[in-house]
């Protein structure tokens, strides 16, 4: 196995055997992305063993989007509110089988993972400590409320800070310090 060091990583050389039309279809999806294939190759190794192989281990399911925001906007604030508080143990739960542990950036870590693998658009900046995070997801203010509702319980319970985080019906915007 030959080893490099690029970009202050470690890498690795190491030779698989695919099959032809697998190889083909990863060629193919790495020109439509405009990547290497092993780029493409590594970011699906890295989504794999980060994410992929909790799904059912941890009892995630999946849902279409749009069946998923009419149920939620089906919901009154109320049982969002309700939901939310059953939400924050599960989700710190979730994180720490994860992760292995659950400091706060950590769990931020791993909830910025979630988030973009259920098709959420993030953006993460962090200035001096104090970190702001930006979620666009279109499924509507109840699942933004849940969101926000979840979070600031998480950062009272065990953090034991408060955020700030602004809420409407497309995206939800959280901000604290380490």
């Amino acid at each position: 196995m030959e080893e490099t060091h690029h970009n202050k990583k470690k890498t690795s050389t190491i030779t698989f055997r695919f099959d032809s039309d697998l190889i083909d279809r990863l060629q193919k999806e790495a020109k439509n992305h405009q990547v290497n294939t092993n780029t493409l190759a590594t970011q699906a190794l890295k989504r794999f063993l980060e994410w992929d192989i909790y799904q059912s281990r941890i009892g995630l399911v999946s849902l279409n989007k749009s069946v998923f925001t009419k149920i939620f906007d089906g919901l009154s604030e109320k049982k969002i509110i309700e939901i939310a508080s059953i939400g924050k143990d599960e989700m710190l739960d979730i994180a720490m089988f994860m992760k292995g542990e659950t400091d706060i950036i950590s769990f931020m870590l791993w909830f910025e993972m979630q988030m973009i693998n259920s098709s959420v658009q993030v953006s993460h900046m962090s200035d001096n400590g104090t970190h702001t995070f930006v979620m666009k997801h279109d499924i509507g203010k109840n699942w933004s409320l849940y969101n926000k509702t979840v979070l600031e319980l998480i950062f009272e319970e065990l953090f034991h800070k408060k955020i700030d985080v602004k809420y409407d019906k497309n995206m939800f915007a959280l901000k604290f310090s380490e």
